[in-house]
């Protein structure tokens, strides 16, 4: 069994956001196993990095993750209204 660590996962999802790509706490847990995005945009900062944000309704998350999982939420989970802040390293 290959065993991966926490610091592999956060090293694993600070590269998908230095490529430019926007990852939301959803995806980051779903995706990587992070369950704690916010420390990663603060050490991504730190290291000098500019890191953008704007709001995403969960739907639009949602159609990112299932490209890799599948997430289904509840029927009554209303997707559109909810909304998540993605973040990604400006370039």
């Amino acid at each position: 069994m290959v065993t991966i660590n926490s610091s592999g996962l956060n090293l694993a999802a600070k590269e998908y956001m230095i490529e430019g790509k926007p990852l939301t706490r959803l995806e980051a847990i779903i995706l990587f196993g992070v369950s704690n995005l916010p420390e990663l945009v603060y050490e991504l900062r730190k290291d000098g990095h500019i890191i953008k944000t704007k709001k995403i309704a969960y739907a639009a998350s949602m159609v990112r993750v299932n490209k890799h999982a599948m997430l289904q939420p509840p029927s009554n989970l209303p997707i559109r209204e909810i909304m998540l802040t993605e973040y990604w390293v400006s370039r």
